[in-house]
């Protein structure tokens, strides 16, 4: 029998998508950037870094100075040089990449001139989307030509073209990666959404997502969408199957309260981990749903 996909309720995120305000960040190159979600339009997380040849002085080696709020402030730190032909990726994981009219990605490179890079991206970290080269000067990236309108991706990746290799900082220098069209992600990990190998809710789950439902009132999102993951355990088919299940009772729920707002339930199996499946502890995180609302 699979064991049940065990959901924990976090409500930092929604509650913190709840109090967002846009924000303008420094872009890098002069001037600044205004990002409508704030905060959490970030990527969050470095999933693989491959340094270029040659590569950059060590202090600009590090990959996670490209994740999080972009912090440059006009001297050489606090960015990451990905090395001529460098590839950083990254996954964002408070918040999603959508697709929205306009602008979608901004890359906050910094110094005077924009290094070419190939830009990519995935909603599993596994099928890429090549969305195109950023040149110009200009680091605000289109995906709309590329993708359907209102998709939604969990990854990004940047690939450094080789156009200028010289120097201690040789390649692209990378401040920070942020979802001009960005949703909040709220996941739910633990027990108390389903009974083991179940997908209908239980009874006290419901009072968790009345409190989500409060939250999506205030913020009005355009649209909602529920996803269902599950760990690895057991065969694929089956887990495709009740990540389907549990994601569209979640959805199924919401609906019932929040009548006038559109919303797509999406089941990904084990597909989207978010952790090692190798140990319980991952495995656990694995297992969960996910609401992206959608502003």
């Amino acid at each position: 029998m699979k064991k049940y996909l065990s959901i924990v309720f976090i409500l930092s995120s929604v509650f913190s998508y709840g109090q967002t305000q846009g924000k303008k960040y420094p872009a890098g190159n002069g001037g600044e950037i205004f990002l409508p979600q704030g905060d959490i339009s970030f990527a969050d997380e470095v999933v693989d870094f491959k340094r270029g040849d040659p590569d950059a002085v060590s202090e600009a080696c590090d990959s996670m100075l490209a994740i999080g709020i972009a912090d440059f402030a006009g001297v050489a730190s606090n960015f990451t040089s990905l090395g001529c032909g460098g590839i950083l990726t990254v996954r964002f994981t408070d918040n999603a990449l959508i697709n929205i009219p306009g602008p979608d990605l901004y890359v906050f490179e910094v110094g005077k001139y924009i290094e070419t890079t190939q830009l990519y991206v995935s909603q599993d970290g596994k099928k890429w989307i090549n969305v195109g080269a950023i040149s110009g000067g200009i680091s605000s990236v289109d995906i709309g030509d590329s993708v359907k309108q209102g998709e939604v991706f969990h990854y990004a990746k940047l690939e450094d073209l080789k156009t200028d290799c010289k120097g201690s900082w040789p390649g692209a220098d990378i401040d920070a990666i942020a979802a001009i069209g960005s949703g909040a992600q709220i996941n739910l990990s633990s027990e108390i959404l389903f009974d083991f190998d179940k997908f209908d809710l239980l009874k006290n789950s419901k009072v968790e997502l009345d409190n989500i439902v409060e939250q999506i009132k205030l913020q009005k999102p355009s649209k909602i969408i529920i996803e269902g993951h599950t760990d690895n355990i057991g065969q694929e088919t089956y887990n495709q199957s009740l990540s389907e299940k549990r994601a569209s009772s979640v959805k199924n729920y919401l609906l019932s309260k929040l009548t006038s707002t559109k919303s797509k339930s999406i089941g990904y199996g084990s597909k989207l981990p978010i952790a090692s499946n190798d140990t319980k502890e991952g495995q656990d995180k694995n297992r969960r749903v996910s609401i992206i609302l959608i502003p």
